[in-house]
């Protein structure tokens, strides 16, 4: 090698090594699950274990708030790069605040990571669907207060990372208004009849 040749250094090559493997945070990972599933699981067997309904609530609720906010809080920044959250001003208004990474130095989240964030955020809601509807027809009212709090809070992490995902700013109405209206234009023209 000649000493006055040039040689490329290859910064940033660990990033990309990071950015290829699969799971960044393992731990975030699992707690992001752990929670909801915890409780799904003590919903659906806490009469083999108690037979008392305050303690199962009490447990069940406590799994609830902890998921609720290790989700809000951790594995939402940690897993996509998202977050949300409320500010009242001086004035006592209450701002909804929807954020996204945007920092161009920041890894993007990787699919793994995404997919399983995604995924436990979408089913847990469902099955507390699935739950109110079953309670609901079975007349077990007591039991309907447990899967309305599990209910709203699932959806409402859901709510506050789709807002966080389409954009803050814009209403979910106008986007799924502008998508059909997209999709319903490209179906328009890819079928229409072509002259022979």
């Amino acid at each position: 090698m000649d000493d006055g040749e040039d040689v490329a250094l290859d910064f940033g090559s660990e990033d990309d090594a990071m950015r290829h493997k699969r799971v960044r945070h393992p731990v975030a990972c699992f707690f992001h699950l752990f929670f909801r599933v915890l409780a799904i699981v003590t919903y659906l067997f806490c009469g083999l274990f108690s037979n008392s309904f305050v303690t199962s609530f009490v447990m069940i609720v406590m799994m609830l708030s902890l998921d609720f906010w290790t989700v809000k809080n951790i594995t939402g920044r940690l897993l996509v790069g998202l977050r949300w959250w409320n500010h009242v001003d001086e004035d006592g208004k209450s701002h909804w605040i929807f954020e996204a990474r945007k920092k161009p130095g920041t890894l993007p989240p990787t699919a793994a990571e995404s997919r399983v964030f995604w995924l436990g955020l979408i089913i847990c809601p469902i099955i507390w669907s699935l739950f109110f509807f079953g309670t609901l027809f079975a007349l077990k009212l007591n039991w309907l207060a447990v899967v309305v709090v599990g209910l709203s809070l699932s959806a409402a992490n859901l709510y506050g990372y789709i807002r966080c995902k389409v954009g803050g700013k814009k209403k979910l109405s106008s986007i799924a208004t502008n998508f059909l209206g997209q999709q319903i234009l490209q179906r328009a023209t890819a079928t229409t009849p072509t002259d022979a």
